[in-house]
Parts: C-alpha cells; sequence; structure tokens
C-alpha cells in the first residue's frame, strides 16, 4: 500500500505555502506501510522559533482554502517543534536544532521519498537514508 493521491496533493501543498515562508530541508515520506495513522510525514525546518510559526501558519492557510483544518495541533506555543496532524498527513515543522536531535529522517529511513515538486534548492533528498548507505 502507498500514500494516497490525495494525500501526496496535500503534502505537495502544504510543502509549497512551507517553502514560500523560506522553510529548510522538506521532506516527505511515505509512511502508509509503516503506520496506520498516517500516509505521508512532511518535515521542514527553520533557524528561529518566529520563522517555525510563520511556516505552520503560512501552511495552515493554504490548507484552509482547501477546506482543510488540523484534527490536532501541538507545540504552537514553545515554536520549536510543531506538529500538525490532517490525519492523513502529519506535518511536522521543526526548529533546525531540533531537527538535528530528533532525526526523523533516520527514524523513518525506510520509508519512500514523495516528490514534493518543489525543484532542486527548496527539497532535500532524504540525507539520513542516503548517508546511512
Amino acid at each position: 500500500m502507498t500514500a494516497s493521491e490525495s494525500s501526496i496533493i496535500t503534502a505537495r501543498a502544504a510543502a509549497k505555502a512551507a517553502a514560500d515562508k523560506i522553510a529548510q530541508d522538506i521532506v516527505a515520506l511515505d509512511v502508509s506501510e509503516r503506520l496506520a495513522l498516517a500516509d505521508v510525514f512532511l518535515i521542514a525546518s527553520a533557524p528561529s522559533e518566529r520563522q517555525v510559526n510563520a511556516i505552520v501558519d503560512g501552511i495552515e492557510e493554504e490548507l484552509a482554502k482547501q477546506d482543510l483544518r488540523p484534527v490536532r495541533r501541538e507545540g504552537r506555543s514553545g515554536g520549536r517543534w510543531v506538529l500538525l496532524d490532517y490525519s492523513d498527513i502529519v506535518i511536522h515543522v521543526q526548529h533546525e536544532e531540533d531537527r538535528v536531535f530528533y532525526a526523523l529522517e533516520r527514524l523513518w529511513k525506510d520509508c519512500p521519498v514523495v516528490d514534493l515538486q518543489l525543484g532542486d534548492d527548496a527539497s532535500a533528498k532524504a540525507p539520513a537514508a542516503s548517508d546511512a548507505e
């Protein structure tokens, strides 16, 4: 089983919104075969708490245009790691220090990377997975 087309479309819209707010290292992982809760994890980072929150605002505004609202939001007040749960897609926007420390890509390195169609500059090519080989 792979991520649904609607999940991939939502992930791409969220990734574009994150890129528009200068998010760094935007990566989407197809976790559908490993996790029953979601199809896609979208991970992005920023160098400051203020930028983390700006990225989250941009994502929420963009997905609200598609009548999508998170069923759960965590970490907003701290601005270090904000989780937006849209059921089929879970978005993690992390401060770059927390991203390095928690290394979500390494934890989920066996999951396929979703092509976000952002171009070479905005999207990472799953650095943790390729470094492990």
